[in-house]
């Protein structure tokens, strides 16, 4: 019988770029957070004396082949496990399909869920758990995030996975402009403008090298969340204590990629801009940001009411945008799988 996998996005709170690693990839590090907003992805799979594996969706610029990151997955898993099986994942698409929200991943991440539930509880064994993220970290540097949920840190290129504690939903406003962001591309920009920066301050003493905002980002990350917050992070505006999510969020931390990218595409800057902007203070965004090199943005919202005002401004500029709200990994586990 199939089994129904919700497939969650996320948000990147903060990203900060290294230098390039003799692997061809960049350090990074990223603060991940994962978002109620969500595809479906079904699985049905039975044991067989060969291996088949097809692949359908509602969506039209979803790969339905060995491209696709779940069909990827779902091989490699019948590989790594040594199990034949006749497999078909269909994925109805929600989200993005490109837009730095992690849809890709997240669906090659419930594909391999539904596929262990599919086949055995002896696929769920500790052992496969293991074998999860060794899997998922070579199918892509953002796919492990997808098997711990919540807020969770990304290191190495992203796939090094650290989970951590629990934190409030509040929130959250996705804007969804018609524009395509290359990830490549954006590296390239990005390595270009360092390159000129260090030209520039080549004989400065303060001139920083791009390892230094990996650091950074480390310790803001370790500040927000090293210490109780009863001992009290107070909004300025709100005179109350406040969530260590939003605490850290108003430390400034900031993506590396939105330098490039807007230079590039100006009208993602506007719209970072309206997310933040609003008629009074109490609809202003804790935070609005990129979401790894785009083009998605979103916009972080002490109240609901000022979610819905954001939501509203983004509309008033013919801007496609979405509510939801961020999602803690509790509640990210306990949903997870849909009945019927």
């Amino acid at each position: 019988m199939a089994v129904h996998i919700r497939s969650h996005a996320k948000i990147n709170l903060g990203l900060a770029i290294g230098p390039l690693r003799a692997d061809g990839f960049h350090s990074l590090t990223t603060l991940y957070q994962t978002l109620a907003l969500h595809d479906l992805v079904t699985v049905e799979a039975r044991r067989t004396a060969a291996n088949s594996i097809t692949l359908t969706s509602n969506h039209p610029r979803v790969p339905i082949d060995a491209s696709n990151t779940a069909w990827r997955m779902v091989e490699r898993a019948l590989a790594e496990l040594g199990v034949t099986a006749e497999v078909h994942i269909h994925i109805e698409k929600r989200l993005p399909v490109q837009g730095g929200l992690g849809g890709g991943s997240a669906n090659a991440v419930a594909a391999l869920l539904g596929l262990e539930r599919e086949l055995g509880p002896e696929l769920e064994s500790p052992i496969a758990a293991c074998r999860r993220f060794k899997i998922a970290e070579e199918i892509g540097s953002d796919v492990p995030l997808f098997l711990l949920g919540g807020a969770v840190v990304g290191r190495g290129r992203g796939e090094q996975v650290t989970p951590l504690p629990e934190l409030p939903s509040v929130p959250c406003v996705l804007a969804l402009p018609e524009i395509g962001v290359s990830t490549p591309q954006a590296f390239r920009d990005w390595d270009a403008l360092q390159a000129a920066s260090q030209t520039a301050n080549s004989n400065s003493l303060t001139h920083l090298p791009p390892s230094a905002t990996i650091d950074e980002l480390s310790r803001l990350i370790a500040a927000a969340f090293g210490a109780p917050h009863s001992s009290g992070v107070f909004s300025k505006r709100e005179g109350r204590a406040e969530t260590p999510l939003l605490a850290l969020v108003r430390t400034g931390i900031e993506n590396d990629f939105e330098p490039v990218v807007f230079s590039q595409y100006p009208f993602l800057g506007e719209i970072k801009r309206i997310l933040l902007g609003g008629t009074g203070t109490e609809d202003e965004a804790v935070c609005a940001a990129l979401s790894g090199s785009g083009s998605a943005l979103y916009g972080l919202y002490s109240t609901a009411a000022a979610a819905q005002a954001a939501l509203e401004r983004l509309q008033g500029y013919g801007v496609a945008g979405v509510l939801t709200r961020t999602l803690p990994r509790r509640e990210y586990w306990g949903g997870l799988w849909v009945d019927g």
